[in-house]
This record gives structure tokens, sequence and C-alpha cells, in this order.
């Protein structure tokens, strides 16, 4: 796997949320990112965000990786696609 650079990535922390909020928020951060920022990455404990926040972000041209961090916790991890059409 290929890290971005720290730089270009923002975190967004969504624990404690239930949806639609912590989808509803992290598609706003997304579409805020500059230029020069590739990636978000979100914090989550809410199980059903690991189904709406990648569907949105895919919308957005956004590829998804999922890593469980604790017995209820995620980080999901939101990289621009480049070059690809109609994104």
């Amino acid at each position: 796997m290929t890290k971005t650079p720290e730089a270009s990535v923002k975190t967004l922390d969504v624990r404690g949320e239930i949806c639609p909020y912590p989808m509803m928020r992290t598609v706003s951060a997304l579409k805020k990112l500059q230029g020069d920022e590739r990636a978000l990455e979100v914090v989550t404990d809410h199980p059903p965000a690991l189904q709406t926040i990648p569907t949105q972000a895919a919308r957005l041209g956004f590829r998804t990786e999922v890593e469980e961090k604790g017995a209820s916790e995620w980080l999901i991890v939101l990289t621009r696609i480049e070059g690809e059409d109609g994104a």
C-alpha cells in the first residue's frame, strides 16, 4: 500500500455520531478538500457508516480503504481517484 504524503491528508473524527451525520460530515469535508489535499481519514464507531460513507465517496471520485482500529472503531481512508473518466 502506498502512503499518501501526510501534508495532503485531513482527518475527520465522527465517533459518537449516528446516521446520517457521519456520512453528511464526510461528504462536506470531501467537497472542501483543496487541490493538494488528496485524502481524508474518517474515524468512526458507527457500523452503518462503513456502507454509507464509501457509497457517497465513490460518487465524488474517491477510493475507500477501511481499517479496523479497535473492537468497535474503524479508520476509513478516502483517496481521490486520479485520471478516472467521468470522475
